[in-house]
């Protein structure tokens, strides 16, 4: 699979998340290529004040070496918040993909001095996922952001 490919797992999951009555975003762990935990922010769905997508994704991946995670990218359709950020410093994910991060931004500055490397793709698909929810359920969105 290509990075592409990972991505639009990534949007699967998002898209998932939706159907089930959640937040739009989704996320993907890869090791040696191979998609090894996958998970949707799960807020709602789960009553949870913490399965947002890359949580989520980090649980169904199970418990992994520290090497595996060293080796490690995390996709994810949104920048990831202080909470998720958190886990990629815990557990030393040295990359996040992001599908876009005009809908909110992360502590992505904080991650790069920590040397964490971050790509956004700039995803209109994304961006457009979450323009949709937001007009929608704009008090599910900011609670989820914690506004």
């Amino acid at each position: 699979m290509s990075t592409d490919d990972f991505m639009q797992e990534a949007i699967l999951e998002a898209r998932k998340g939706l159907e089930e009555g959640g937040i739009p975003i989704g996320s993907v762990l890869v090791i040696d290529n191979q998609i090894v935990g996958r998970g949707h922010n799960k807020r709602v769905q789960k009553r949870s004040s913490i399965l947002h997508a890359e949580m989520d994704c980090l649980e169904n991946a199970g418990r992994l070496k520290s090497a595996d995670y060293k080796k490690s990218i995390l996709y994810s359709t949104l920048s990831p918040c202080n909470m998720c950020s958190g886990a990629v410093l815990l557990y030393k994910i040295p990359k996040i993909i992001v599908g876009e991060n005009s809908t909110f931004k992360g502590p992505e500055d904080y991650l790069r001095q920590q040397g964490v490397e971050i790509i956004n793709y700039n995803n209109e698909e994304c961006k457009q996922l979450m323009k949709d929810f937001i007009n929608l359920h704009p008090e599910l969105w900011y609670e989820d952001i914690g506004e």
